[in-house]
Formats: C-alpha cells, structure tokens, sequence
C-alpha cells in the first residue's frame, strides 16, 4: 500500500544554501531509488525550513532508503546544517475518503 512520507528540515540560517545545494544533488538519487514514485520540495525562506513531500509504493521501500541513507554517512553529512533533527511523518494513503 503507497503511502506519504512528510519529510521537515529546520536548517541554521548561515547553513541552509549549502544545504539546499547539497539536497539538488542528492535528490535525484531519492527518486531513483526502488520504490519512490515522487519527491516534491517546499522551502520558508524565512524560517530555513524545507518540506519534502515524498510518495513511496510501501514503507519498508522508504525506511530501506534511509538504511541506505545511514550507511553512506549522508544523514551524518548533514547533521552540522540542521538547527533541530529532520521530523519524519508517514501517512497511510486513503483514497476511500
């Protein structure tokens, strides 16, 4: 079952171009990997905050992501932009309603 996976970043203000330019280069990795139907991008200019919107065919796909994340030291690699730890929502897709 497809579901939404709401993604937030809080950058720290003198870190959040280098992050944002980063994120250009990562994010087509993202929607390469198996099981990603859609990655959309919102950026607050004001706040430094980027919201992914990401689709993915099943959780398991999304968290095997970000196992794959983990272990190439991305997530690390991005520690030191963040002024708070990434917020991570999944939603369970309901057509029904």
């Amino acid at each position: 079952m497809s579901v939404m996976v709401s993604v937030t970043f809080q950058f720290k203000p003198e870190a959040a171009e280098m992050a944002l330019e980063g994120l250009k280069q990562a994010l087509p990795e993202t929607r390469a990997f198996a099981g990603c139907e859609r990655v959309d991008s919102y950026y607050e200019a004001a706040t430094h905050t980027l919201l992914l919107i990401e689709l993915w065919d099943k959780s398991e796909s999304q968290q095997a992501y970000l196992g794959w994340r983990a272990e190439t030291g991305a997530l690390n690699a991005m520690a030191d932009a963040m002024a708070a730890a990434p917020v991570f929502t999944t939603y369970d897709i309901r057509e029904d309603i």
